[in-house]
């Protein structure tokens, strides 16, 4: 009597606690930012998460993409992180990162469906975890108003013809169609890289430091202040920022640039914003003197070391790199997947534009160049490179600084960003 009298109590317990876990569930917060629908298409995910493991919620806090690059930074250094955060910028942050492998139920598995390299650009040089989410592989590149070609009677070039032919055409068709601008360009180092390093720039030296003079940097550089002077592009992407990262992406949707230099990860953005508005195409990358690439990058959710949940937040990736759950965020968002162990799946669209274009990224990425992927994952790229080259080819486009100038205070933003102490 006295032994069933205990295993009610103890089952009256463990019911007692799982419905208390119930009323009172864990809360983990995500800082998360949108290029298109990813946030709307997560919180379905998340839905059906929460409905699997009633014993945690997960509020997503959706800020803009300056305040992940210029803001948490701080906020995660000084003891303020959320549970998981979404970065780009995810080698500038490593160390502040929670090592998830000993709270996941097959940790093997789930490293296995990440490239090495990508989960090793998460890790310090003496650590082994495993600490987030990859979310999308991107590439950068251009995109055309294929309309616009058309109505202005101007054959498209092709990806073997370079930027001053390509530039020249669409003059051509803004001209005949009254168009504002010929070309878009986000105002990033990101996106000046590829270009440059297409036209023969290199950048990162084997011992890690950054050679910036070279003169794949100064034939871009060149080009844009000749843009701007121009008319070609909008000033107000470059000169009226701020000193933030400003995308050019309302210019191409709104049809006032016949070219836009961005990147794969706006095809779902184009894809509800432009609709059948125009007709557009995604061109990839074109050739320069050395070679045609873009720059690599993606997006991860990463597990912050802060967190007062681990398994909680270890339990949410695990659901998340699912492959069946991974390729409904995939098939939903647009995006090129980072995933390698995708069930097959369509892409959840009828625009035919942006079916083409996830095609053409694609073919990108063999393209890449070796030097891209060595400045784009080089630990210090935001702080030596994207930023500084935003910021100084800001202020030789305004006319405050000669090319020379603007060079050599890249050169010494890299180098003070690179040394020991900082």
């Amino acid at each position: 009597m006295r032994k069933m009298v205990f295993v009610f109590v103890l089952l009256l317990t463990m019911v007692s606690m799982g419905a208390l876990a119930q009323d009172n569930p864990v809360t983990l917060r995500i800082t998360w930012y949108d290029d298109g629908n990813e946030g709307a298409v997560l919180r379905g995910l998340l839905d059906q998460f929460e409905a699997n493991n009633p014993d945690i919620k997960v509020e997503l806090d959706t800020v803009a993409y300056n305040v992940i690059l210029e803001q948490l930074p701080q906020q995660v250094q000084a003891g303020e992180a959320p549970d998981l955060l979404r970065l780009t910028n995810f080698l500038g942050l490593r160390g502040f990162y929670l090592d998830i492998t000993p709270h996941l139920s097959d940790a093997a598995a789930y490293e296995s469906y990440f490239p090495a390299g990508v989960l090793n650009a998460f890790r310090l040089e003496d650590e082994t975890g495993l600490f987030g989410l990859p979310l999308q592989t991107t590439v950068s590149g251009l995109y055309a108003n294929a309309t616009l070609f058309e109505q202005a009677g101007v054959e498209l070039p092709t990806t073997e013809d370079g930027w001053d032919t390509w530039v020249e055409a669409a003059q051509a068709v803004a001209e005949a169609t009254e168009t504002p601008y010929a070309l878009a360009f986000d105002r990033a180092g990101h996106r000046f890289a590829g270009p440059a390093i297409s036209e023969g720039s290199s950048f990162v030296n084997e011992d890690g430091t950054l050679t910036i003079d070279q003169p794949g940097f100064r034939v871009m550089a060149e080009r844009l202040k000749a843009w701007h002077d121009n008319g070609v592009v909008p000033v107000e992407v470059w000169l009226g920022a701020g000193g933030s990262y400003a995308p050019a992406a309302d210019y191409f949707i709104n049809g006032q640039a016949v070219l836009y230099m961005a990147g794969s990860w706006q095809i779902n953005n184009f894809a509800n914003n432009i609709g059948d508005n125009f007709d557009w195409v995604a061109v990839g990358n074109l050739t320069g003197e050395e070679t045609s690439t873009g720059m690599p990058g993606g997006a991860a959710l990463m597990a912050m070391a802060a967190t007062e949940h681990p398994e909680e937040v270890a339990r949410l990736l695990e659901f998340l790199a699912t492959p069946e759950i991974y390729a409904q965020f995939t098939a939903e968002t647009l995006f090129l997947p980072g995933h390698l162990a995708l069930p097959e799946f369509e892409y959840v669209t009828e625009n035919e534009d942006a079916k083409a274009a996830l095609e053409v990224f694609a073919a990108e990425v063999p393209k890449l160049a070796d030097a891209a992927y060595a400045l784009n994952f080089h630990p210090k790229f935001f702080d030596a490179f994207n930023i500084p080259t935003r910021e100084r080819l800001t202020q030789y486009l305004a006319g405050e600084l000669t090319l020379d100038e603007a060079i050599e205070r890249i050169q010494q933003d890299a180098d003070t960003a690179l040394a020991p102490a900082s």
